[in-house]
């Protein structure tokens, strides 16, 4: 059996020898009765991160979401995202089932939408129509291939929100890539917005978890519905303590993984059949197409397994690869070997 380079995601990301001793030492209480001291220490440390009032912490990125957006719509709203959005496309219908929200998508290129794209989707007034209630921004944009948004042109689509009374969330779930990648804080993003999350359990490495922060009032709702949806946790501060460790630890090494990225980007983008542009590999993530000759991405991903290289298929002639922490250069320069042999180009 070949070594395995598992490009499928950042979430597989296992939990260092360090991190689960910081697990196994961790102060913890009840955190649905409140009193968890190291939930608490997370939370207030990432409202300060954040330059929110209040955080959260909640059991992934898909809460996370979902309890923004049930904190601010009521059923008959509508929500205005980017058609490759995480809680459009992976959060099984979840602003429906779970706000009677409904979705106005935007085509856009790699996930990123315009002030003008986003001020034609809203709503007029009147009893025929949606309510535009919320707008979503994902950065980076996982569909897009990593995509990070320009803080100007987010400061553009704050100003439509604004004027326009929406409120705007932030799925930051990869936010720490977009910093790490433009030297940026990550108030930079934030004061943009209403409301904004972050996962732990990706690149950051830790097992399980997110943060969602915005303005008291705005948490307070979100702590209601994290409850009503299931995720309140007990002594949840073995999971914040790995969490606090990921800050303290696992943020500027993100470098390496984009690093990573590139070199995977720019090994593979001659193959004959392959279709990328390194120069869009902005963080971790790398898509490529795959040429009718290789057959489907399906089958090319199969081939790919067999030689111990994993990634996935995100549509007929769409690949993805992920760099994280468990993936080293050497490990790279496999992963391009076993590509060009994949291909037959070896």
């Amino acid at each position: 059996m070949p070594e395995i380079v598992d490009l499928r995601s950042d979430t597989v990301t296992r939990p260092s020898p360090e991190m689960r001793r910081a697990i196994a030492v961790a102060e913890v209480g009840d955190d649905v009765l409140g009193d968890d001291p190291t939930v608490l220490r997370l939370q207030e440390r990432c409202a300060a991160l954040l330059g929110k009032p209040a955080a959260l912490y909640v059991p992934s990125g898909s809460m996370a979401n979902q309890v923004a957006i049930r904190a601010v719509c009521e059923p008959g709203d509508e929500i205005i995202l980017d058609e490759t959005t995480h809680s459009y496309n992976y959060e099984v219908g979840g602003p429906s089932a779970l706000s009677g929200a409904s979705v106005r998508p935007i085509a856009s290129p790699r996930g990123v939408y315009t002030a003008a794209q986003l001020e034609a989707a809203i709503r007029p007034p009147g009893s025929h129509f949606p309510n535009s209630r919320m707008a979503i921004v994902e950065n980076t944009n996982n569909r897009g291939g990593g995509t990070i948004w320009p803080v100007e042109q987010m400061a553009t689509i704050r100003e439509v929100t604004q004027r326009r009374g929406l409120h705007l969330h932030l799925d930051g779930a990869r936010l720490m890539n977009a910093c790490v990648a433009r030297a940026l804080k990550p108030t930079a993003y934030a004061q943009l917005v209403d409301s904004v999350c972050m996962c732990f359990s990706k690149g950051l490495g830790a097992p399980i978890g997110s943060i969602v922060a915005g303005s008291k009032p705005f948490i307070e709702r979100c702590h209601r519905f994290r409850k009503m949806f299931g995720g309140g946790m007990r002594q949840a501060g073995l999971l914040a303590a790995a969490a606090i460790y990921a800050l303290d630890h696992n943020v500027e090494r993100l470098a390496e993984d984009h690093k990573n990225a590139k070199r995977l980007a720019e090994g593979i983008a001659g193959i004959r059949g392959i279709g990328l542009d390194p120069k869009t590999v902005e963080t971790n993530i790398v898509i490529f197409a795959v040429a009718p000759e290789l057959g489907t991405a399906e089958s090319f991903a199969a081939r790919l397994r067999e030689r111990g290289i994993w990634l996935f298929a995100t549509g007929p002639t769409r690949c993805r690869a992920v760099t994280h922490l468990d993936v080293s250069a050497t490990q790279i320069d496999r992963a391009i070997a076993g590509l060009r042999d994949a291909a037959g180009r070896s």
